[in-house]
């Protein structure tokens, strides 16, 4: 699997585990050390692994997570560092997201920053872009 493809799939990981609740799958996917921060929309600047963590075990126990289609994934990779911007479907609303993931020792590639926010308008229409996860 090329970088680009596997960046690609880390982040569908990502979102898989966000859609099944799975905490252990989210642990797995974000860096084990390092700084990593993290901005949910309308929440403050989460800056350590616990913390981060914390934030999705509260979302995945809380009434009901929201279900999320992201679109139109566009990848960057700079080294070992890998950037993916995305939009998130929330119903009929839009957000823009960026992940940014740094390659291991191992190969793979694990989350270090999410950030996303609100969007002013649907994503482009890009009949080649692949469908994700929702």
């Amino acid at each position: 699997m090329n970088h680009r493809a596997a960046l690609l799939f880390a982040n569908d990981r990502f979102y898989r585990a966000f859609a099944d609740a799975d905490m252990e799958a989210m642990a797995a996917l974000w860096a084990p050390d390092g700084p990593l921060t993290c901005l949910h929309p309308g929440w403050a600047p989460l800056t350590t692994r616990e913390d981060v963590l914390g934030s999705f075990s509260a979302i995945f126990e809380g009434p009901a997570p929201p279900a999320i289609t992201t679109i139109a994934a566009d990848v960057a990779i700079h080294g070992p560092v890998g950037i993916v911007i995305c939009y998130e479907q929330i119903g009929t609303d839009y957000l823009v997201a960026t992940n940014i993931f740094r390659q291991e020792g191992d190969g793979q590639w694990h989350l270090i920053h999410h950030q996303a926010g609100p969007a002013n308008e649907p994503p482009p229409q890009n009949e080649d872009a692949p469908d994700a996860i929702n």
